[in-house]
């Protein structure tokens, strides 16, 4: 009698069992069906054991209450006297309610657990198709399918065979099905059996006897006509043979399906016919297939059908197999390859997903793949369609370092372990880990951990899953240190040619060079080198990720070389997460930045804080500037100190910008392009008026002392006066003056002519730094006017002698150094002009239209496309700033949203005033942006200007990268800025013109 308001010892020692509902467990254990064996304390230990108590009772209850009178004794009395079959049985109904339902359909399934001989513990293909021989329809087919898959989840839960034997054992039942379901296919149409020739090949973890216990079953199906029978009636009769085999296998029964066999990695995929002849797939392999499929033809395995026929399909395909790496884009396609793989995972599943997800089964996969193919072209011990075996192969080779492998190979081997029993749960293809809890706690015992089962299971799999991202990318690039460095007694070393291969195989065009740099690096036993040899593994694939792993390489050995003795430059690119790869990606992202940092390489010390990489205030730069213009001893070294922070700073916004561009792995790419350019945009311009201002200071300092004879202003106009300037773009200005009081204007005029010369040649004098240059020609009368004017000229000449083209020129003018209540006044004096009451005449826009219609077609450069010129090409900068420049002379008097210098805040101005659609807007906003980054882009790939596309591949493809294209999609790139833009000038013609 239980105490009340105490609990049962049975409940209790469920409890203690594992059991996380006692008291249905306990109901479950009164069932009659169970009555002579509840009392038995061995049965409450077994269960116990099991991965899922609970589970295991239920199964077991159904199980029982199946069998007839009969047979139930002998099942109850083989439970509790013998331990074999007791393990093996409650470990599948603990671990597999899929199989519970089947033994619960198929009462008498459970014999198929009793023997316990030689054969039974490790059976091969022959027992299988013994297992297999009497199913003579698709239902009896899964029901003898079923059974043989209980006997390996038996052995696979109880540790009888290990997780390699396990896969081993399901790709052999696999062959076997595909055989019986090719015999019964062949039975049904024993015409269409005698007129071909058939044979199954493989593919996939089947092809590489390593399948999941529920996975597609990959094949190629090849054909040839019987002799005596024309060639086009004999593949029709094998393509109706392998669409019955696919059938057999895929379609669902009242026994469920087997699982579905995929045949879209033929050539041509869905597109192409299901069955070829042999002859057939190797014109196709030789002339049109991609990398991808060399890939796949890596586990190519002959399995049913036609032996003789298979055997030839695989001796003509292996050599093309391992020929693929000397493919002219092996390497693009590699890289796109993976980056799909990642790209078409849905956000919510990432962090859940086994296989694609980062650090998962695909990265180890993957890595060991292509490393095959690179080096197994000359070593044939690599060419192994088994993960496992094919890693050992390259540990023992020297290609991967033996401690990486045997980490991968634990990594690898407990990610699957966990697919594996995943997948057994209910026998659905999945590699998402569960959420519920109740799924976690079943998860972690079957994988033997019992103390804490969700929480260790948690904590070895993300351990894991960090090994596999830590170490996939490293597993390429260590060994080529080892090559060029000193290695410990036993270890194996790439050879020179080996290293060679596999650089080129990464994207590095002259691998020789690579290695010598390598050797420079990392050779010795210094803690310099040997802190480079933990780095480098990382950094080579990031500058391999880029589209000149070559340069990135070079322009890093330069810092190193300049920094090597700095005490602090390892220890950040070792300690600081995001030094290294953000001065990776600066590296090898083009020319500008490397150039700006190779003159003064401790401006590293940016790239190890995102708050360093922030664009500074104008206040903090006016602040620095002058400081170091006052602390000089000369006008020539008070500017080279601020030319000095221009080109820190110029390092700064390029070094944030493509970091932003190209993201990292802990962010992503700045998907607001339009920030971007604003930030670039901001931050040049307001660097150049601080630049500007220093020279101003330094020049009036040398030669007045404090004070100039005259009040002196500098109007920014273009795109320096609209916040917009890029890297490569000189300073559009006005310059102003006012004489003081009791100076005549001959002698003030002469002083700010002499100012603006001093400041001209002071800001390009040779030095390490980019010069800074000036430009006045959209002054009144251009080149032939004065450089500088009073007020009072200026008030003058604008009365008297304006053009349109003029006014339109002062919408972006802003002041941006010198005398601030100069600039002010100019600007009074300039409103009415840019923004004239009543808006423009007719004539007025005629005039304006003529001019841009002239511009056009005058201007472009000869040769030029177009469709691609950034700044006068078809829907540039040049159509997208003129309508908006149009649309202020017309409607600023009246809207004041409209009076900015900037584009894209007169563009939104005019959006909310009416002027034209939101549609309208968002398309010429884009042209904009787009055009602006790939002006961007031109000049921190190739270091100079330019206002078209590089017509270099590699420099071409750096500026996809930098625009977020993924390397061998340029053509996309150029489709997409030709469709954006012929958007913008639709639009264009419709506001600008009237059309």
């Amino acid at each position: 009698m239980t105490v009340p308001g105490r609990r049962s010892s049975t409940f209790i020692r469920l409890l203690r069992s594992g059991f996380t509902d006692p008291t249905a467990a306990s109901r479950l254990l009164d069932a009659e069906a169970l009555a002579a064996v509840r009392a038995d304390p061995v049965l409450l230990d077994a269960l116990g054991a099991t991965a899922d108590p609970d589970l295991a009772l239920l199964g077991l209850v159904r199980l029982a209450e199946a069998q007839s009178a009969e047979d139930l004794p002998l099942l109850l009395d083989t439970l509790v006297s013998a331990k074999p079959l007791r393990d093996r049985l409650l470990g599948v109904l603990g671990a597999s309610a899929a199989l519970a339902d089947h033994l619960a359909r198929h009462p008498h399934d459970w014999r198929a657990l009793v023997t316990y001989e030689a054969a039974d513990l490790h059976p091969g293909l022959p027992e299988f198709e013994r297992g297999l021989a009497d199913a003579h329809d698709p239902v009896a087919l899964r029901v003898a399918y079923r059974r043989c898959l209980l006997s390996i989840a038996a052995r696979d839960v109880c540790g009888t065979i290990d997780l390699a034997q396990t896969a081993a054992e399901l790709a052999d039942l696999a062959t076997a099905t595909l055989r019986a379901a090719l015999r019964i296919a062949s039975a049904a149409a024993p015409q269409d059996a005698a007129a071909c020739r058939l044979a199954v090949i493989a593919m996939g973890k089947c092809g590489g006897n390593e399948l999941n216990y529920v996975s597609d079953v990959d094949v190629i199906f090849v054909g040839e006509a019987a002799p005596g029978t024309d060639e086009g009636k004999g593949i029709q009769a094998a393509t109706r043979l392998a669409s019955h085999l696919v059938r057999i296998c895929s379609e669902t029964t009242v026994e469920g399906t087997i699982w579905p066999v995929d045949a879209n990695l033929r050539p041509e995929g869905r597109n192409g016919p299901l069955v070829r002849t042999l002859a057939s797939h190797l014109a196709y392999y030789q002339r049109w297939a991609k990398t991808w499929e060399f890939q796949a033809l890596l586990k190519a395995r002959a399995v049913a059908g036609d032996p003789e026929l298979g055997a030839q399909y695989i001796e003509a395909i292996t050599p093309l197999v391992w020929q693929a790496a000397e493919r002219e884009n092996f390497v693009a396609d590699v890289q796109k390859m993976r980056r799909r793989v990642v790209d078409n995972i849905p956000a919510s599943q990432i962090d859940r997903e086994l296989k694609l997800g980062p650090g998962g089964l695909r990265d180890v996969e993957f890595a060991v793949q292509l490393l095959q193919l690179v080096h197994g072209r000359t070593d044939t011990s690599l060419r192994s369609g088994t993960t496992l075996d094919a890693l050992h192969a390259l540990a023992a080779g020297g290609y991967v370092g033996r401690a990486d492998a045997a980490q991968l190979h634990d990594a690898y081997r407990f990610l699957r372990a966990m697919e594996h029993r995943i997948q057994l749960h209910r026998l659905r293809r999945t590699h998402l880990v569960p959420e519920d809890e109740s799924d976690l706690r079943r998860l972690g015992r079957s994988m033997g951990l019992r103390t804490e089962p969700v929480a260790e299971l948690n904590k070895a799999w993300r351990r894991h899953a960090s090994v596999v991202r830590r170490l996939h990318e490293k597993l390429f690039y260590r060994p080529l240190l080892d090559a060029v460095a000193q290695l410990a007694p036993g270890e194996t070393r790439l050879s020179p040619a080996a290293a060679g291969q596999r650089l080129e195989a990464l994207g590095y065009a002259d691998p020789a060079s690579a290695l010598r740099h390598l050797e420079a690096l990392a050779s010795g036993v210094s803690r310099k080198a040997a802190i480079q040899r933990t780095l480098l593994p990382v950094l080579l694939g990031w500058f391999a990720d880029s589209a000149d792993p070559d340069a990135g390489l070079l322009n890093f050995r330069k810092v190193s070389d300049a920094l090597g003795k700095t005490p602090w430059y390892l220890r950040l690119l070792r300690d600081e997460g995001a030094a290294a790869e953000n001065l990776a990606r600066v590296l090898s992202a083009g020319r500008l930045a490397p150039d700006l940092l190779m003159r003064a390489p401790e401006a590293v010390a940016l790239l190890g804080d995102p708050d360093n990489l922030r664009p500074r205030t104008h206040e903090a730069l006016d602040q620095e500037v002058l400081a170091a213009v006052g602390r000089a001893d000369s006008a020539e070294a008070a500017v080279a100190a601020a030319r000095g922070v221009r080109r820190r700073e110029l390092f700064r916004t390029a070094a944030a910008d493509i970091i932003a561009s190209y993201g990292t792995e802990d962010s992503p790419a700045e998907k607001d392009c339009g920030a971007l350019v604003d930030r670039v945009g901001d931050a040049v311009s307001e660097l150049t008026a601080a630049t500007v201002a220093g020279a101003l200071r330094a020049a009036v300092r040398d030669h007045w002392g404090e004070t100039l004879p005259t009040r002196f202003a500098v109007i920014g106009v273009g795109r320096f006066g609209g916040h917009e300037l890029g890297y490569g773009s000189d300073a559009d200005v006005l310059f102003v003056h006012e004489p003081r009081e009791g100076v005549g204007e001959q002698e003030a005029a002469k002083a700010a002519q002499t100012v603006i010369a001093e400041m001209r040649r002071l800001l390009q004098l040779p030095t390490a730094d980019p010069p800074l240059l000036i430009d006045a020609d959209l002054r009144p009368e251009g080149r032939s006017g004065p450089l500088v004017r009073t007020l009072a000229s200026y008030a003058a000449y604008y009365r008297r002698w304006s053009l349109t083209w003029e006014s339109q020129a002062l919408l972006r003018a802003e002041p941006v150094a010198g005398d601030a209540d100069l600039g002010r006044t100019f600007i009074e004096l300039i409103d009415p002009l840019r923004y004239p009451v009543e808006g423009l005449g007719e004539d007025a826009v005629r005039e304006i239209r003529r001019l841009k219609a002239r511009m056009e077609t005058e201007r472009l450069p000869r040769g030029a496309d177009p469709t691609l010129h950034t700044k006068l090409g078809r829907g540039g900068l040049s159509d997208v700033e003129w309508t908006v420049q149009l649309l202020q002379m017309r409607h600023a008097w009246a809207e004041p949203g409209l009076r900015t210098t900037r584009t894209r805040h007169a563009l939104a101005a005019a959006n909310a005033a009416g002027l034209l659609t939101t549609e309208e807007a968002q398309i010429l906003d884009e042209a904009w942006v787009l055009a602006t980054r790939v002006r961007n882009a031109v000049m921190l790939v190739r270091g100079r200007a330019g206002d078209t596309f590089p017509a270099d591949a590699r420099e071409l493809a750096a500026v996809g990268r930098y625009l977020g294209y993924p390397e061998g999609r340029v053509g996309e790139m150029l489709e997409e800025y030709r469709r954006t833009t012929r958007r913008a000038r639709a639009v264009v013609d419709d506001l600008f013109y009237g059309a």
